[in-house]
């Protein structure tokens, strides 16, 4: 079927027998390459040798050098020589610059990010089982002691951020929580985002960008308690400055530029699917948006949209999506909605809507996204910015083994385990025979030494022999 549409519709140029798997539909036994009508020429990766060694070498010397190296890369990236930690009374100053409808606005985003936060803590539970007679075993979810979220403020202030992560692991029950965001010379904080941060219950809030934002978090600086996990989205000197400190502290998810996958058939509004495609372009240079079409003519009144609308943005905002369309977008046509599927789910998109009939076959089928989005009432910028769900989301791939962030990313699924002493009869044989048959004789010994203690004069075939 796809050879019939022509070598102008598929735009990957190499040999059928060397096609990379992403640009492949298995279908049985038989592959077919992906129908592009728009092929980006580069991914969310490209680039990041370079950026790696940067942001080894800043956490390195914060690492060695403390509060007083951060605050020289404060001076240096930010233009910032002001206090570092805000004071209880700048966040006041801060408020009093917020108008009356921002502050509502911002509490309105906070109390759907809550409730869904909390129904997210409620469904954890902590467990406990007899598993055989005298041997019981759990698990409990503890909190975290420390998190840090860092909130962007450069480019576009993320006053959203703020409440996804804040709100989020203050809800989780988490004892210590430290906020940090880049300042602007002679401004600081940006006052909504203080604003935000002190209305979610951060406790700490710290005027530091990029890595050394993320490194006066991670080692506890100025005051404050190491993070136990790092969280929030940033530029991609910040997804790498987590990458690189994942392992030393856990991190919500590999992060990469923000991302887009829109699914629709011939009943969607191309306008619609436009816009939303534009605006997750507008996030960054590199930020991916893709459409799968069920049908070519709607893709083809949706690339013409494109252009148009970005031509209608702001200058940086239209310079941004400009550049990620060029250079990322890309439109897929498929035949069937498993092809869809199976397209999508190889891309595990951030984001993706579909603007589909049968929505509940969707919801049912796909399942590689960090977020769906069903039917066109509803967009990636309303979870971005006030229905509820998180918006800090799994990006370059990551969808395939993760979620995004929730209350449980700020807790530990801890497990306990006690039993009787009778109940060792079984287990310690059992555990020294296994032990032995690995080779794992300090292992045996110690159940064997149980046996003894409890059982004296019974026999036991303790060796391990297959």
């Amino acid at each position: 079927r796809h050879a019939n549409r022509g070598l102008d519709d598929c735009l990957y140029p190499g040999p059928f027998d060397r096609v990379p798997s992403r640009y492949l539909l298995t279908l049985g036994d038989i592959k077919m390459p992906i129908n592009y009508l728009k092929h980006a020429d580069k991914t969310a990766s490209t680039g990041e040798q370079d950026v790696r060694k940067t942001v080894q070498t800043v956490l390195d010397e914060i690492e060695v050098g403390g509060d007083d190296k951060a605050r020289e890369y404060a001076a240096k990236f930010d233009k910032w020589t002001g206090d570092i930690v805000v004071s209880k009374e700048d966040m006041k100053a801060a408020a009093d610059k917020v108008s009356t409808q921002l502050k509502d606005d911002i509490r309105f985003a906070h109390d759907q990010v809550r409730k869904f936060a909390e129904a997210q803590r409620d469904s954890i539970k902590d467990i406990e089982i007899e598993l055989r007679p005298g041997l019981i075993a759990g698990h409990r979810n503890i909190p975290m002691n420390a998190a840090g979220c860092y909130v962007p403020g450069g480019r576009y202030s993320h006053v959203a951020s703020a409440i996804m992560s804040v709100t989020t692991a203050k809800v989780a029950g988490v004892g210590q929580v430290v906020a940090c965001s880049p300042p602007r010379p002679d401004i600081g904080v940006n006052p909504a985002i203080l604003y935000t941060l002190d209305l979610c219950g951060a406790d700490t809030v710290l005027a530091l960008g990029g890595i050394q934002g993320v490194a006066a978090m991670a080692f506890g600086l100025f005051g404050c308690k190491p993070a136990d996990i790092l969280v929030g989205p940033g530029n991609q000197f910040v997804a790498e400055a987590k990458r690189i400190l994942y392992g030393r502290v856990g991190i919500d998810m590999f992060a990469g530029p923000s991302e887009v996958m829109v699914i629709a058939d011939a009943t969607a509004d191309p306008e619609i699917v436009a816009w939303d495609l534009v605006g997750q372009a507008e996030h960054g240079y590199n930020s991916p948006a893709w459409l799968i079409s069920l049908d070519k003519d709607l893709a083809e009144k949706v690339i013409a949209l494109v252009p148009g609308y970005i031509a209608e943005l702001p200058e940086t905002n239209r310079v941004n999506a400009e550049a990620a369309w060029r250079d990322y977008g890309e439109v897929i046509i498929v035949d069937t909605k498993e092809e869809a599927v199976q397209v999508s789910d190889e891309y595990a998109s951030e984001h993706l809507e579909v603007h589909c009939t049968d929505l509940d076959w969707w919801l049912d089928s796909l399942s590689n996204y960090g977020s769906l989005f069903l039917g066109e009432e509803t967009t990636v910028a309303f979870g971005d910015k006030t229905s509820g769900p998180n918006h800090i989301l799994p990006t370059k791939g990551a969808a395939r083994y993760t979620g995004g962030l929730s209350a449980g990313k700020f807790m530990k699924t801890v497990t306990w385990q006690r039993m009787t002493r009778e109940a060792n009869r079984d287990i310690a044989q059992v555990t020294a025979r296994i032990s032995r048959l690995e080779g794992m004789e300090a292992h045996a010994k110690t159940a064997d030494i149980r046996l003894a203690k409890w059982f004296p004069g019974e026999n036991f075939d303790l060796s391990g022999t297959d």
